[in-house]
């Protein structure tokens, strides 16, 4: 699928907590404010089958890059991923737009954030997305309950070996990277254009390790917050039912932890669903994240019939 030459997309540097994180914004400057937050091992490019579609649709669209991916700040220490502190971050980006609450959307690491952000700071979210990434409790309970999802998650554990992700990323020129998004997606979802431009973002001074980091500080790191567990801002879990990293039921234990959420299943995409199925995914987000859709309506949330079995 070609990406929309429809807006310009913009640079530009936003102040996060403590640090200066890149992004790339487009769309109208007094429309619904919506953030973009990425995933593992992706930058703001992961969000280039939206960006366009959302900002023509009237939405003022940034896109992160979270802090130690691509081009923002890379702080060496672990505790510096801590996931309160990634969700400070997006509050300051809220500040620097200059606007009470914005629209949340997170796949991946970036849904991790994006559950932070709604449960530390839910009068700052007008609405959250997650895609592909269980709510915390969820996933705590199935790493401890789960021995299928211990195993799917021993990436987790390896990368708390000092030095070890990053000796074997630049031993194999980040081919194994390559080679996992690729093997864990649709054929054909990522070119080698798309790869040649996620390489260049690892390559960066720093950029690696910070990436590892923040799977190392989800481990050593509990959060300062004491946030209840569930989730009062209105919620649109999107789910690629085909995940090799996460098990199908964290998607329902997730949804459980919300007061207000329409899940919606896509039965043939795998982990990478906004790459895989981008229009049904854009069709979802515009109309979720208008401010005059009414919380609570499920009408527009037809059966998803275009995911293609094959893997």
């Amino acid at each position: 699928m070609l990406v929309s030459t429809g807006p310009k997309l913009g640079h530009r540097t936003l102040p996060g907590d403590g640090v200066r994180l890149h992004a790339v914004s487009a769309g109208p400057a007094d429309g619904p404010p919506v953030i973009l937050l990425h995933g593992f091992p992706e930058f703001w490019y992961g969000w280039r089958h939206q960006l366009p579609v959302l900002a023509e649709a009237g939405f003022r669209v940034v896109a992160l890059d979270q802090r130690g991916y691509n081009r923002s700040d890379k702080p060496t220490r672990p505790k510096d991923y801590a996931i309160d502190v990634l969700a400070r971050d997006v509050v300051a980006v809220i500040d620097a737009l200059g606007v009470e609450k914005a629209a949340v959307v997170g796949h991946d690491w970036g849904g991790g954030v994006g559950w932070r952000v709604a449960l530390d700071h839910p009068g700052r979210v007008s609405r959250l997305v997650v895609l592909n990434c269980p709510h915390p409790l969820a996933m705590q309970a199935a790493i401890e309950g789960s021995f299928a999802q211990l195993v799917r998650s021993w990436y987790i554990f390896a990368a708390q070996v000092p030095g070890l992700p990053e000796v074997i990323a630049r031993w194999t020129d980040y081919g194994f990277l390559t080679w996992s998004v690729r093997r864990s997606a649709r054929p054909g979802t990522f070119s080698d254009r798309d790869l040649a431009r996620y390489r260049r973002a690892w390559r960066r001074p720093g950029a690696l390790t910070a990436m590892v980091n923040w799977y190392r500080a989800a481990v050593r790191c509990r959060p300062e917050t004491t946030a209840g567990p569930r989730v009062r801002v209105p919620t649109l879990l999107l789910w690629g039912m085909r995940d090799r990293f996460l098990g199908p039921d964290l998607a329902a234990a997730s949804a459980s932890l919300c007061a207000d959420v329409r899940f919606v299943r896509f039965p043939g995409a795998t982990h990478w669903v906004q790459h895989e199925e981008p229009d049904r995914v854009n069709e979802l987000l515009k109309v979720f994240l208008r401010p005059d859709t009414p919380a609570g309506s499920d009408r527009f949330l037809r059966p998803v019939t275009s995911s293609s079995p094959t893997s």
